[in-house]
């Protein structure tokens, strides 16, 4: 590439570069800087009494069990969606793509509210589980912990999908067939060759959900209440109703220690699957 060139580049690349200094880079520098800055200076105190604190350690256990269920339920129910969208043909597979992608234009604070209509005693979930006989009498999810898993996986659901299905479009539908042809049973087919060629939107799309869910801050709070604490609620409450900042710009910085490295593991492995295929 020539020098010239690469100048032009540079200059195009500018704007965004900046916009990205002001607006996510300097913040980050101020929440560090924030975080180890005492009277006295330097000082790592309030990461220890953080760390020195049982909530604390409570409230990290709430943010990582939240996410990791969150996760794994996204998975469980996306992983099927997204080979049937990529499978499906013409009208149909429009209609799966509109479905998934249409979600993303509502908004989240709408979305927990409608959540917080399901999730009642009275709700739909609660009566169709009256009906089929799980239950004898209608109880309420809302303000549970199982409910804000539900609602969560909800609204994170599509950034599972759209991974997987993006990788499952890419494999030859002929490598099962292939299989099935040389005596194959389904389950074997699934676990010696489609399994394996999704592992990278499968680790892609749990990298996107799981940071989601540990930094959502939206949905606890609509769903489960002030009872439930988790990091981002926790950096929430700190700056906007207790008004200690010490504390807030603290759990900011561990919240954002844990989303890197969810980036940095999803990219290792996802360079290990890649070589592995």
């Amino acid at each position: 590439m020539s020098g010239a060139r690469l100048d032009r580049m540079i200059w195009l690349a500018l704007p965004a570069v900046a916009y990205l200094a002001v607006v996510y880079a300097l913040p980050l520098l101020w929440l560090l800087g924030r975080s180890v800055t005492g009277p006295d200076g330097f000082t790592i105190a309030q990461f220890t009494a953080f760390f020195a604190d049982p909530f604390s350690w409570r409230v990290m256990g709430n943010t990582l069990r939240i996410a990791f269920w969150v996760t794994l339920l996204s998975l469980v129910i996306g992983y099927p969606v997204a080979i049937a969208m990529a499978r499906a043909r013409g009208l149909m597979q429009v209609m799966l793509l509109v479905a998934m992608i249409l979600p993303l234009s509502i908004g989240v604070v709408v979305k927990a509210f409608a959540w917080q209509i399901v999730l009642r005693r009275d709700g739909v979930i609660s009566q169709g589980l009256v009906a089929s006989g799980i239950w004898a009498e209608p109880q309420r999810l809302l303000f549970t912990e199982a409910g804000l898993i539900v609602g969560a996986t909800n609204v994170f659901l599509p950034f599972m999908i759209l991974p997987i299905y993006s990788v499952v479009k890419l494999i030859d539908p002929r490598l099962t067939e292939a299989g099935a042809t040389l005596g194959a049973s389904p389950f074997y087919r699934f676990r010696k060759i489609l399994l394996p060629l999704t592992l990278p939107g499968i680790v892609s799309g749990s990298a996107f959900v799981f940071s989601m869910a540990v930094s959502m801050f939206v949905i606890p709070s609509l769903l489960i209440g002030d009872r439930f604490q988790t990091l981002a609620t926790l950096t929430g409450r700190s700056y906007l109703l207790m008004r200690n900042e010490a504390l807030g710009s603290t759990t900011a910085v561990i919240l954002l220690v844990i989303a890197v490295s969810i980036v940095v593991l999803s990219t290792w492995l996802s360079k290990r699957v890649g070589r592995s295929l």
